[in-house]
């Protein structure tokens, strides 16, 4: 569905990452074949695609699900495993944007989000723990003031009552890093090994009833009265379909394609660290992400590895030497970190929109994306496949709600949204760096 798979990647197999070096294995899943008549049809193995399937199945849909590569094999199973609340934008953002009513609706489904992820993580499907606690540290003085005008937001008009505000000695005792000046915590949120969520998610699929495909890339759709599928070997022909491919769309769905734009992002993996190493970087195993426009986030492993997510490219190629990209943000957060050694690096794609809120559409009534979590996706792609199994199922409430939130056309048209975003978050990045 992209030409970043066919750049970057080896089709088929997992990327070299710290979570495939430690994965329970999915028995590899047929490939389809011949011509498939089914109620859904979804497209993309990542967490929307697979929560869509599992959802429907759950409510006795023949569901066909088409991943071109592996389960979890794009971002889904590459990120940060970082489960935040509300949405990407924090609510003092929202409700400037789309007012007080519909910032708190946000709010709730960003909760539901997580508390879903919760659940899930909780079955026996799912070979990974779930940890909880999140800071957001601010990597200006100025900054300060907005985080606790956030927190006292949260308190008073959302009845969060389990977020805090950190002064610069709170959040430096918890973060081994001079670079912070304060920061909010949130509980509930946390973080989780991404892989083995979403690998988890489709034995759960599969389970309730729904057919896998994997190596299964989808070249064209038609809709109308029942959307067609193509792939290299079959074709599928059903009463709905799921667009769950975020950063992956291609030229799929040209409308979705101008709203949703896909970016890379880098992570590394340390050598595992000792216990008190570890708690001298992170005490109480919290997922931290910070303030940056281009943000840096690490957390721990369930094996003791530092995770740590920084820069971004605009290009279709990963830069040859990621350890390297991912080491310069590394040691200005952590300078005692100079020399630690880097087991994996690897980069990923993911889709973003222009307000990094997601995308959702409807087309012709039987044709439905969900997609442009803008780094939002392990907590918001889930329960995105959810909302599409009710929607599809006749409760369209919160879809419809999410439909209403605004996610404008990259401007440039094809030919020049790619080079306008470069020129913009360059621009951004430099701001990062200023005083």
């Amino acid at each position: 569905m992209s030409a970043l798979l066919d750049v970057n990647d080896t089709p088929f197999e997992y990327p070299a990452t710290a979570y495939a070096a430690g994965i329970t294995s999915l028995p590899e899943c047929p490939e389809a074949e011949g011509a498939i008549d089914c109620d859904v049809c979804v497209i993309g193995g990542g967490f929307t695609g697979l929560s869509a399937a599992l959802h429907l199945a759950q409510r006795g849909y023949d569901v066909r699900l088409l991943e071109a590569q592996r389960i979890g094999f794009g971002a889904s199973g590459r990120n940060g495993g970082q489960v935040g609340r509300g949405q990407r934008l924090d609510q003092l953002e929202l409700e400037a944007l789309v007012g007080q009513t519909l910032a708190r609706t946000l709010w709730d489904f960003g909760e539901q989000a997580v508390e879903l992820v919760r659940a899930l993580a909780a079955s026996e499907n799912v070979h990974a723990d779930f940890h909880e606690g999140l800071l957001y540290t601010d990597h200006k003085a100025r900054y300060s003031a907005y985080s606790q005008r956030l927190v006292d937001t949260l308190r008073e008009r959302y009845g969060c009552n389990d977020v805090a505000y950190l002064d610069r000695d709170a959040v430096r005792e918890r973060v081994g890093s001079p670079g912070y000046h304060s920061g909010v915590l949130f509980n509930r949120a946390g973080h989780i090994d991404p892989l083995q969520l979403a690998l988890g998610i489709a034995r759960m699929a599969q389970s309730a009833g729904a057919h896998v495909h994997e190596r299964s890339r989808v070249t064209r759709i038609t809709t109308g009265t029942r959307p067609g599928v193509r792939t290299d070997k079959a074709t599928i022909s059903s009463d709905y379909l799921v667009l769950a491919c975020n950063g992956y769309i291609g030229d799929l769905h040209p409308d979705v394609t101008r709203r949703v734009m896909p970016i890379n992002n880098y992570i590394a993996s340390t050598a595992p660290m000792s216990p008190d190493m570890q708690e001298s970087i992170i005490r109480g195993n919290l997922a931290v992400a910070d303030s940056r426009f281009v943000v840096n986030y690490f957390r721990f492993s369930d094996d003791h590895r530092l995770l740590f997510g920084g820069s971004e490219s605009y290009g279709y190629r990963f830069p040859r030497d990621i350890e390297a990209k991912v080491r310069k943000p590394l040691i200005r957060v952590f300078p005692q970190l100079a020399d630690v050694d880097i087991d994996h690096a690897w980069g990923g794609t993911l889709g973003i929109t222009m307000k990094r809120l997601p995308h959702y559409a409807c087309y012709g009534g039987n044709v439905f994306s969900l997609s442009g979590f803008s780094g939002h996706g392990v907590a918001m792609g889930t329960l995105s496949g959810q909302i599409a199994a009710e929607t599809i199922a006749g409760q369209a409430e919160r879809f419809d709600i999410m439909a209403q939130v605004p996610t404008p056309r990259f401007p440039g048209g094809l030919a020049m949204r790619h080079p306008l975003l470069v020129l913009g978050m360059l621009w951004y990045s430099l701001r990062d760096r200023l005083p």
